[in-house]
């Protein structure tokens, strides 16, 4: 019979590498309270027009990413391929947005997008990331950004560079944009078929392609900084003297517009050199009209979301804290019965242990604890039985001692 196998694009997780997981799940969930940031967790699928209306109808996103399906009832959903979308729309219904606490969210979960898998990039794939809504400062621009980096610095990810541009605003991007046409219009014949038809449906777009010749050409077209209103130009001058204030180094990225339609003024990547090609780890900036686009109030907002499986490859030093772990062995059949007593004492105080019940000959048992690591082997023979005692062999140097039971609970607060 054929085997079944993950679909291409997923992966299966599971021990050494989940310990990594962990590692960041507890950091995330350490570090982002510190800021005010409260866990919000939305659906893994909305309607699809939450996409098509949040992220924009000419993104690669949505045109050719998305896994949409028609339940039941013939209503088209959406896998979500981000989360910020998602996040927006669970504030509007729930009315967050009339709450007096700060307004910040962080998330951890799956995203779907349908795209060529490779390294770090799945089909599934995890993200993190933060939302602050209601604040139209540049500071909390630069605060925002500041978390994210030094998250990163917190769990020791190396060779991090901080990338940052201003996609502008309605009143001074459309003047840009104009001046875009006009020059890849000239060029239009040496640019790939997809940047040629991105000049009139997103010209910003063609910022994107990786396209070596594309970005050669790009590299002479018009810079969005250029083109800031007055409103704009302010608002990325005061966020750059924030972030010099949070001691934060960056790149100024004239190339640099995200992949989503809903960015506005301040937009931001941090890259990693040790990654090759892909090198983004996360992404994130402003976006001032979402809220309102998706039916919400005008309430203006900014996040960033980051690629758990990129980070998860920098974690190759991780020391993740392990439990000791004990193994209760039994001498024979009848004594099982202890074992299992024992066992349950020892889970009750929170403790890790493992019992096995197949294996009835005790050299076996102390076999099997020697080969899944161990710590400490608790033996109950006969001898344990009649002394009230608890025979404890070490599985790192295989010295063995025996106590009596009612000095198990010290030995254990020293030794495990």
């Amino acid at each position: 019979m054929k085997r079944i196998i993950a679909p291409k694009g997923t992966k299966d997780i599971f021990p050494p590498e989940i310990a990594k997981w962990h590692y960041l799940e507890e950091k995330l969930r350490d570090y982002f309270p510190r800021f005010m940031y409260k866990e919000i967790r939305t659906p893994i699928f909305e309607h699809i027009e939450l996409f098509q209306r949040g992220i924009g109808t000419e993104t690669e996103v949505v045109q050719k990413e998305m896994y949409t399906f028609k339940d039941k009832a013939n209503r088209d959903l959406t896998l979500r391929p981000e989360n910020t979308a998602s996040v927006v729309r669970a504030a509007i219904e729930n009315d967050l947005f009339n709450r007096v606490y700060p307004l910040r969210f962080f998330y951890i979960g799956p995203m779907f997008r349908y795209d060529k898998p490779q390294k770090g990039r799945f089909r599934q794939f995890h993200q993190f990331g933060v939302e602050v809504f209601g604040d139209e400062s540049a500071q909390v621009d630069a605060e925002v950004i500041y978390s994210s980096y030094d998250f990163l610095k917190e769990i020791n990810v190396r060779d991090i560079q901080l990338h940052l541009n201003s996609v502008g605003c309605e009143n001074c991007r459309p003047n840009f944009l104009k001046h875009l046409r006009t020059e890849s219009e000239k060029r239009m014949k040496e640019l790939c078929v997809d940047c040629q038809k991105k000049i009139y449906t997103n010209p910003l777009r063609i910022f994107d392609c990786k396209n070596l010749k594309c970005i050669e050409i790009s590299n002479d077209f018009p810079k969005i900084i250029d083109y800031l209103c007055k409103e704009c130009g302010t608002h990325f001058e005061e966020v750059k003297e924030a972030l010099s204030i949070f001691k934060i180094k960056f790149n100024l990225n004239p190339r640099l517009v995200r992949g989503l339609d809903y960015y506005t003024k301040t937009a931001f990547e941090i890259t990693s050199s040790q990654l090759g090609a892909q090198d983004a780890l996360l992404g994130g900036g402003r976006y001032n009209n979402l809220i309102k686009e998706l039916g919400g109030a005008d309430i203006s907002g900014m996040g960033f979301a980051a690629g758990i499986e990129r980070i998860i490859l920098q974690l190759d030093d991780v020391k993740h804290k392990k439990d000791k772990m004990i193994f209760i062995a039994y001498q024979s059949l009848p004594l099982m019965n202890k074992a299992i007593q024992l066992a349950k004492s020892l889970w009750d105080k929170g403790y890790c242990v493992y019992v096995d019940y197949n294996l009835k000959n005790l050299k076996k048992q102390l076999k099997k604890a020697n080969k899944i690591g161990i710590d400490y082997t608790f033996i109950i023979g006969e001898d344990e039985i009649v002394n009230e005692s608890i025979s404890i062999k070490s599985m790192k140097n295989y010295e063995q001692i025996t106590i009596k039971q009612e000095e198990l609970d010290k030995w254990l607060i020293n030794n495990i």
